[in-house]
């Protein structure tokens, strides 16, 4: 497996785990709706240096995936 293979395969695992956290600091209420602005989020890259996703509105598109039970046995 290549060192790229492996950073991009912690940085998933990494999300995985601290998106639970992340979706409980966001008011239960919320909800963004197709076509509205997502709500600005902070996680950190494969170096562990924070990126936020209002880095880069305007300047590329930007794809959020979840694969439920990836990189888990079940």
């Amino acid at each position: 497996m290549t060192l790229w293979r492996v950073r991009t395969l912690l940085s998933l695992m990494a999300l995985t785990f601290l998106l639970p956290a992340l979706l409980s600091a966001v008011e239960p209420n919320t909800k963004v709706k197709v076509g509205e602005v997502a709500p600005d989020f902070t996680l950190p890259d494969q170096n562990n240096k924070p990126v936020k996703l209002s880095d880069f509105r305007g300047k590329k598109n930007v794809v959020l995936a979840f694969y439920v039970l990836a990189f888990t046995a079940g």
